[in-house]
């Protein structure tokens, strides 16, 4: 359950819409608040540009003097009779003068006859330099320009007045329409925000919706990867993340199966003998002594199994730098012990090079024990050691073999040779199990390499590790095992 605000916004598609219609309308309300402001001013110095130009025109008349005398003017009444005559007010405008204090004339057609107001003449009356001012009249506010005009005979006063009820009252009307298009514009956005947004949170639905589906039994499910932004990303995070699940509970799996499948004998066995234990003291010694094989044979399989599982972790090797030389002399001091055998060196080299010590001593020994297994006593068991170039020029490889002479590689078990639970005929018989081999793959793919067989029937096998020798290896793209029938090299 969601709580507090979240609650209230619904579904992350509503919060993203919500979110960007409030940010188109503080933004919309700040273009029209400003808008408004800047064709206000502008209205207002268009109304004192004009009144300007209006009392320059007066001057003119005055430097140019009577036009009936051809004298300069001596009587403000007849200056403001020639100019109001000469000189028309704009829309919404109007003249007045005083003379002497006292109203004289006002234009044809004014708006309101400001002369009528006391208040306001005697205010205009006191004004000794131009001066702009704004009053309040019954025809609405009114923008003045109020000039004294002294002459010889007397004093005048003369006024141009514009009143601005009527801009005004268009400029309204042009934010009105500006309004009503941000509004349409604000709802237009909403629409389409609400539309991208369904685009956008169409992956999140699908992960919700494939999160639901999957279950232990089905890991299958990925989200298809579209285009390269942050959602895309996301995607391609969920498939990885799908990607490492089902992997680790395939690996899960697999080491369950693997423990059913290699536990079953010894135990079935185990279970045989005790159930037909008898009280004589010699079969009793002798059960005894096959429940321990089979105890001890349960061990190592287990032992193997936790090597296997091992290996898909990140920590399995422990790479560090190793001497060839010495760590061949290490395998040839442990091989004795592992059956009568003629062994011998193949191959030597002193080379320095990264890999896990004790995972390649391992998978060695493996190898030796698996040719001790498939060869008679005294046998010639060969083991080499050597740097070989790679198919990059700028890489080596280490390539270990192990060499027998005994009867060579089952046929039909070649391709699959180091998958679990293979086994030879003779392994069968012996009681082995398919695990040594997959032990030896695993090493080998943890090094980021490869492990190969080469087989002859009656002649011997020689199985080949390849590991690269130059760094420690890339886990990320592991080789896969391979294996060939051909001439022993």
């Amino acid at each position: 359950m969601r709580s507090g605000w979240r609650a209230g916004f619904g579904s992350i598609r509503t919060r993203i819409v919500v979110g960007y219609v409030v940010l188109i309308a503080i933004a919309l309300a700040i273009t029209l608040v400003v808008a408004r402001g800047a064709l206000v001013a502008r209205f207002d110095n268009d109304i004192d540009t004009r009144l300007a130009d209006e009392v320059a025109q007066l001057e003119v008349i005055i430097s140019e003097g009577n036009p009936d005398t051809g004298r300069a003017f001596r009587d403000a009444q007849v200056l403001f009779d020639i100019h109001l005559r000469r000189v028309l007010p704009a829309d919404d405008g109007a003249f007045y003068t005083l003379v002497d204090g006292d109203p004289a004339l006002l234009s044809f057609n004014a708006p309101a006859n400001l002369l009528l107001d006391r208040r306001i003449v005697a205010s205009w009356a006191q004004v000794d330099a131009s001066t702009f001012r704004t009053v309040d009249t019954d025809a609405g506010p009114a923008r003045v320009l109020i000039v004294p005009v002294g002459l010889e005979d007397n004093d005048g006063t003369f006024v141009a007045a514009e009143f601005t009820r009527n801009g005004r009252a268009d400029l309204d009307n042009v934010f009105g329409i500006l309004a009503l298009v941000g509004a349409l514009v604000l709802l237009a956005s909403a629409l389409i925000a609400w539309t991208i947004a369904a685009r956008v949170v169409r992956p999140v639905r699908r992960l919700t919706e494939l999160s639901r589906s999957v279950t232990d039994a089905d890991l299958s499910a990925r989200i298809p990867v579209e285009g390269g932004d942050e959602v895309a990303e996301l995607s391609a995070t969920f498939n990885a993340m799908m990607a490492r699940l089902e992997g680790g509970f395939a690996a899960q799996r697999a080491f369950l199966d693997d423990v059913a499948h290699e536990l079953r004998t010894p135990i079935t066995i185990i279970q045989g003998h005790l159930d037909v234990l008898g009280d004589d003291p010699v079969e009793r010694a002798e059960t005894t002594a096959i429940l321990t094989d089979e105890l001890v044979r349960m061990n190592r399989y287990v032992d193997d199994l936790l090597i296997l599982a091992q290996a898909e972790r990140p920590d399995f090797l422990r790479v560090q730098r190793a001497d060839l030389g010495e760590l061949l002399d290490s395998i040839m001091s442990k091989v004795p012990g592992l059956g009568f055998r003629r062994w011998v060196v193949d191959e030597r080299t002193s080379a320095s090079v990264m890999l896990d010590e004790q995972r390649i001593v391992q998978a060695v020994l493996n190898l030796a024990a698996n040719a001790v297994r498939h060869s008679v006593d005294g046998s010639e068991i060969g083991i080499g050691i050597t740097v070989a170039p790679s198919r990059d020029p700028r890489r080596r490889l280490v390539r270990i073999r192990v060499r027998d002479t005994g009867e060579g590689v089952d046929p039909d078990l070649v391709g699959d040779l180091f998958d679990r639970h293979i086994r030879s005929a003779a392994s069968r018989t012996e009681g082995g199990v398919g695990l040594g081999l997959s032990i030896v793959d695993a090493i080998a793919v943890a090094h980021g390499g490869r492990v190969t067989v080469r087989s002859e029937a009656s002649v011997g096998a020689t199985f080949t590790i390849d590991v690269p020798a130059d760094a420690a290896p890339d886990t990320s793209n592991l080789i896969p095992a391979a294996v060939s029938i051909g001439e022993a090299t």
